[in-house]
């Protein structure tokens, strides 16, 4: 699946994976920042719940965005294919200026919304300027390859990962969360040798990746994102690994960013950013 087209004259929304257990009651800075940026006072923010099969998760963020005076939040309590096709979801994310989708299993929102309008309004919302931000498992399923689950770890083996089709706003990274909080390197670095032409971006909790429209991913938040670039690779032996056996790979760059610091997806370079402009 590749991103939807742009619409001449337009730019892409900004894409925006969070590592989840994002802060909610303190600095709030990257909750913060995906209002100022829907427009503040002026956001209308869709927020999609199914990957929760808790009642309130929808509910709670509504509140969340409230008090973060987004100027309206409304929940879609979407729970079968069937709710995906209803006028009143079309419209809402039809009319939102931001989509964000809450955590929980990201197999629950690639089943059920998979394949439907709401899957398409959604791609081609952001594919006109509309900003969609997920936490956890709402970050995973943003992108084209999504980690449907896999094993904790810090070496990859051949049986570490299993993919699945995601939203498809991207095909140029493959996100993982609660990152360093469950060691998942290994499986990240898995799916990338299935895959070696995406970015693998592996979220810490609290944290989360700004990518705008020009495919600069800015870090925000209290913890780090380990960027793991495989465009390098020289050598892997994943189409020979058994299950439980290791995988080896040659060529990997990896790189570590914190608050501020900058990464294209389209050069592949890595810069301190903001970092470095606070020390001269």
């Amino acid at each position: 699946m590749c991103p939807s087209r742009i619409p001449d004259g337009e730019q892409r929304g900004w894409i925006i994976p969070i590592g989840g257990a994002e802060d909610k009651e303190s600095r709030r800075r990257i909750l913060k920042r995906f209002v100022e940026i829907s427009g503040g006072r002026d956001a209308r923010i869709a927020v999609i719940p199914t990957a929760s099969k808790l009642a309130d998760t929808g509910s709670r963020y509504v509140d969340l965005f409230d008090r973060l005076e987004a100027g309206s939040a409304t929940s879609l309590e979407i729970n079968t294919r069937e709710d995906c096709e209803r006028d009143d979801v079309l419209r809402t994310l039809e009319d939102a200026t931001g989509v964000f989708f809450t955590g929980g299993n990201q197999l629950r929102i690639s089943t059920i919304i998979g394949g439907t309008s709401a899957a398409k309004a959604i791609r081609t919302a952001n594919a006109r300027g509309v900003h969609v931000a997920g936490t956890s498992a709402g970050a995973s399923i943003l992108s084209e390859h999504m980690i449907a689950f896999g094993k904790e770890g810090s070496s990859p083996r051949g049986g570490s990962v299993r993919l699945a089709p995601g939203l498809g706003l991207t095909n140029r990274f493959i996100i993982d969360q609660h990152f360093r909080q469950r060691d998942r390197l290994g499986r990240l670095v898995a799916a990338l040798a299935y895959n070696p032409f995406a970015i693998g971006i592996g979220l810490d909790e609290d944290t989360a990746a700004f990518i705008g429209p020009d495919n600069t991913l800015e870090v925000e938040g209290s913890g780090a994102i380990t960027v793991v670039d495989a465009g390098g690779l020289t050598f892997s032996s994943m189409a020979e690994a058994r299950l439980t056996e290791g995988v080896c790979l040659l060529g990997l760059t990896v790189h570590i960013l914190v608050a501020g610091a900058t990464f294209n997806l389209h050069t592949r370079q890595a810069s301190p950013g903001a970092l470095q402009a606070d020390k001269s």
